[in-house]
C-alpha cells in the first residue's frame, strides 16, 4: 500500500478511535451524571425528610415548652391569688380585732367615767367624814392638828436620826476599810524603802578624862580655866564625883559640841591655860563649821535635792546637832523627805516638790534658839528670804496645821512628818507629859453626855468608853463615837491616831424566890 493510503487509513482509524472514545466518554459521562442526579435527588429527599422530622420535633418541643410555661404561669398566678386571698383574710381579721378593741375601749371609757363620778362622790363623802373625824380626834386627844403634826415630825426625826446613824456607820466603815487599805499599802511601801537610823541625843555631853587629876587642871587656878571655857563656849561644865568624866551641859547643841571638841583637844595637848583654851575653841569652831557644811551637803546629796542656797545648806547642817524628843532633826528631815517623795510617787504627784518640802519642813529649828516665834514661822521667814517657791513655803507652813495646805504635796509632807514622829522608838516623852495626855483624853470622854466611864489603853492610842444604856441607844453609839472623836481632834495634840471604842451593855437582873 501506498503511504498515502496508509496515512489515510491511519487517520481514519484515529478518527474512529476518537469517535469511539468520545462516544464512550459520553456514555460514561451520561451514566455518571445520571447517577449524580439520582444521588442529588436522593439527598434532596433525605434532606426534605430530615427537615420534616426536625420541623415536627421543633414544633413538638415548642408545644411542650409552651405547655410548661403555661403551667408555671398558671401555678404562679394561682399562688399569688392564694396569697392575696390570705392577705385579704388577715386584713379582715385585723379590722375585726380593731373593731372589737374600739368597742372595748369605748366600754372601758364609759366604765371609767362612771367610776370617776363614783370616786368624786366618795371623795366628797370621805372629806366630810375626815373633817368630822379630825374634829372628834382633836376633841378626844386634846391636841390640835398642828400639835399632832409636831409630834409626828418628832417621831420622824427620831427615825431619821436612827437611819442617819446607820448610814454614817456604814459609810464610815466602808471609807475606813478602803482608806486603811490604800494608806497601809502606800505607807508600808514607803517605810520599807526608807529605813534610817536615829541617834538619841540629849542636852548633855560627856567628856572622858584620862585620870581624875585632869579635873583640877580643867578648873585651873581659882577657876580661871573653867570660867574661860564657859565664857567662850556659852555652856556649863559639870565637874562632880563622876570618875574620870566631865559633863558639858548646854541647851544649844552646837555650842555643846564646840566645847566637847575643845576639851578633848586640850586633854590631848595637856597644856590648859586661857590662851590655849581660846586657841582650841577656835579650832573646834572651824571643825564644827566644817561638819555643818558636810552634813548639809550629805543631806542634799542623799535626798537628791539640788539648787539650794548655800545658807540653807548650812542651816540644814546645823540640824545635825539638833534633837526633838530625842530624835535627830536632820535625820528626821531626811526621812520625811524620803517618805513624802515615795508617797508622792505612788499617788502620781510632784516627787521633787514633796521631797524638797519634806527636807526643809523643820529648817526653822536651826535658829529657834536665836529668834522668837515657832519653828514654822522661822522656817517660812528663812525660805522667803532665800527665794524658795511658794509651794515649798506652803508645805513648810502647813506641816503642823498652822496654815491651810494649798497642794497635795503639802498634805503629804504633814503626813510624812507625823509618820516619822510616830514610829515606835523615834521619839521619847517624859512620863509627866504622857500621863497628862492620858488624863486629858479620859477627861474629854467623861465630859461628853451619855458616857459612864472611859479608859485610855494601848499607850493612849485607844480609848474605851462605857456608854449609859438608859441614855444612849444601840443605834446612837456610832454618833457618840463620832462626837467624841471630833472633840479629841479639836482639843488634844497627839501623834498618829486614837481609836474611839464605845461599848453599850444592858443587863437585866432578877431573883427567883
Amino acid at each position: 500500500m501506498s503511504p498515502i493510503i496508509t496515512v489515510i487509513v491511519a487517520i481514519g482509524v484515529g478518527a474512529l478511535g476518537v469517535l469511539g472514545g468520545y462516544i464512550y466518554r459520553k456514555n460514561v459521562a451520561e451514566r455518571t451524571i445520571g447517577s449524580a442526579e439520582q444521588k442529588a435527588r436522593n439527598l434532596i429527599l433525605d434532606a426534605e425528610n430530615r427537615s420534616e422530622t426536625i420541623k415536627k420535633e421543633v414544633t413538638l418541643e415548642a408545644k411542650e415548652e409552651a405547655h410548661r410555661v403555661r403551667n408555671e404561669v398558671d401555678k404562679e398566678v394561682k399562688e399569688r391569688r392564694l396569697e392575696v386571698q390570705r392577705s385579704e383574710r388577715r386584713l379582715a381579721q385585723k379590722e375585726e380585732a380593731i373593731d372589737r378593741k374600739l368597742n372595748g375601749i369605748e366600754k372601758r371609757e364609759e366604765k371609767i367615767s362612771k367610776v370617776e363620778k363614783e370616786i368624786a362622790s366618795e371623795k366628797e363623802e370621805i372629806d366630810s367624814i375626815f373633817e368630822r373625824k379630825i374634829a372628834e380626834l382633836e376633841k378626844i386627844s386634846g391636841y390640835t392638828a398642828e400639835e399632832a403634826k409636831e409630834m409626828l415630825l418628832e417621831g420622824m426625826e427620831k427615825e431619821c436620826r436612827h437611819d442617819a446613824s446607820q448610814m454614817i456607820k456604814e459609810i464610815e466603815t466602808r471609807a475606813r476599810e478602803e482608806a486603811d487599805r490604800n494608806a497601809k499599802e502606800i505607807l508600808t511601801g514607803a517605810i520599807q524603802r526608807c529605813a534610817a537610823d536615829h541617834v538619841a541625843e540629849s542636852t548633855l555631853s560627856v567628856v572622858n578624862l584620862p585620870n581624875d587629876e585632869m579635873k583640877g587642871r580643867i578648873i585651873g587656878r581659882e577657876g580661871r580655866n573653867i570660867r574661860a571655857i564657859e565664857t567662850l563656849t556659852g555652856v556649863d561644865l559639870i565637874i562632880d564625883d563622876t570618875p574620870e568624866a566631865v559633863i558639858v551641859s548646854g541647851f544649844d547643841p552646837i555650842r555643846r559640841e564646840i566645847a566637847r571638841l575643845a576639851l578633848e583637844k586640850l586633854i590631848v595637848d595637856g597644856r590648859i591655860h586661857p590662851s590655849k583654851i581660846e586657841e582650841m575653841i577656835e579650832k573646834a569652831k572651824r571643825e564644827v563649821n566644817q561638819i555643818i557644811k558636810e552634813e548639809g551637803d550629805r543631806a542634799t546629796f542623799e535626798t537628791g535635792i539640788h539648787n539650794l542656797h548655800p545658807e540653807i545648806i548650812k542651816l540644814m547642817g546645823r540640824l545635825h546637832f539638833r534633837t526633838s524628843y530625842g530624835q535627830n532633826v536632820l535625820k528626821h528631815s531626811i526621812e520625811v523627805s524620803h517618805l513624802a517623795g515615795l508617797m508622792a510617787g505612788e499617788l502620781g504627784l510632784d516627787v521633787k516638790l514633796a521631797k524638797r518640802g519634806g527636807l526643809l519642813h523643820d529648817i526653822g529649828k536651826a535658829l529657834d534658839h536665836e529668834h522668837e516665834g515657832t519653828h514654822v514661822d522661822i522656817g517660812v521667814q528663812i525660805l522667803k528670804k532665800y527665794k524658795e517657791s511658794e509651794n515649798v513655803i506652803n508645805a513648810v507652813a502647813a506641816h503642823h496645821g498652822d496654815y491651810e495646805p494649798k497642794t497635795m504635796e503639802a498634805v503629804l509632807v504633814a503626813a510624812a512628818d507625823a509618820l516619822s514622829a510616830a514610829r515606835p522608838g523615834a521619839r521619847r516623852e517624859t512620863l509627866d507629859v504622857y500621863i497628862k495626855r492620858l488624863e486629858k483624853l479620859e477627861e474629854i470622854a467623861n465630859t461628853t453626855e451619855g458616857v459612864d466611864k472611859s479608859f485610855a489603853i494601848q499607850a493612849g492610842r485607844e480609848i474605851r468608853i462605857i456608854a449609859k444604856p438608859e441614855q444612849v441607844k444601840d443605834d446612837e453609839i456610832s454618833l457618840l463615837a463620832r462626837e467624841i472623836s471630833k472633840k479629841i481632834e479639836s482639843e488634844l495634840e497627839y501623834p498618829g491616831q486614837i481609836k474611839v471604842n464605845v461599848v453599850r451593855e444592858t443587863r437585866a437582873i432578877d431573883y427567883a424566890k
